[in-house]
């Protein structure tokens, strides 16, 4: 199925256009990459992305959260409300806050419309216009089978340092309103380069589109800084749930090998 697209040049997408996207491409990934069905582990997940959504949401969306049975550490979002987090991305993290963090993460490029920005920058550039090739390697990784076609061409979305800039400044924000401790998010930025140094192919497609250096963990921690150290300290990094989520992800069989990749036609 196709997703129509409205017509962008010389005007915003509306809300509700913004949405129709999102879900016309939300089926597409559903019928494309592997997805954990495990009740209680999507259960938590959406428990934990709701109490984020809801911290920060001011546009009344209907948010979905989903995890993408795959060893890539990953995550990304849709237009409109539609995060997704990898199982390999969740493995990794040693606490909630972390996981938090990252989620927040995504939730502030849907917020901010980042996605929905760079549409209209390359409809009004007449380049064709081709979403979700979001969070891979050129769309190399198995994730390119992510890659919605809506024009013919490929635009392959990589976030620029201000946009990861702007959602990390979100994720702060949002964490310490939703009542976790924001310090996951430099935290989970840390175990992200010391894996890249380790095994960069694990986390080659999150690098490949979520730009990181050292100078987003000082501008979290600078961020976090700013605030109260008594408010910061007593909002929780860990809860038994994530430990308990975590170890149900980890006892569900293994995430299903990569099939070669199909690059959309032309």
């Amino acid at each position: 199925m196709r997703a129509a697209l409205p017509a962008l040049s010389g005007c915003a997408l509306s809300q509700s256009q913004e949405v129709e996207l999102g879900a016309s491409s939300a089926q597409q990934v559903s019928a494309q990459l592997p997805l954990v069905r495990d009740a209680g582990a999507t259960r938590y997940l959406t428990q934990l992305g709701s109490r984020l959504s809801k911290a920060t949401d001011t546009r009344g969306l209907t948010w979905t959260f989903t995890i993408v049975d795959s060893k890539e550490v990953n995550a990304f979002a849709l237009p409109g409300g539609w995060v997704y987090v990898n199982r390999g991305l969740i493995e990794r993290a040693a606490n909630e806050s972390e996981l938090a963090g990252v989620i927040a993460h995504e939730i502030g490029h849907v917020t901010r419309r980042h996605t929905v920005q760079q549409l209209q920058q390359a409809s009004e550039a007449n380049v064709g216009l081709t979403l979700l090739c979001t969070l891979t390697t050129s769309c190399q990784s198995e994730l390119s089978r992510a890659a919605i076609d809506l024009g013919g061409n490929a635009l392959f979305a990589r976030f620029s340092r201000d946009d990861e800039a702007e959602a990390d400044a979100e994720a702060v924000v949002t964490t310490i309103s939703a009542g976790i401790s924001p310090r996951g998010i430099p935290a989970m930025f840390r175990t992200l380069l010391r894996e890249r140094t380790a095994n960069p192919g694990a986390v080659e497609a999150f690098f490949a589109s979520h730009p990181l250096e050292e100078r987003r963990i000082a501008a979290t921690e600078s961020q976090i800084a700013n605030y109260p150290a008594t408010t910061i300290n007593r909002l929780p990094t860990d809860t038994k749930a994530f430990q308990t989520f975590r170890t149900r992800l980890r006892g569900l069989p293994q995430s299903p090998t990569p099939k070669p990749p199909t690059v959309p036609s032309r």
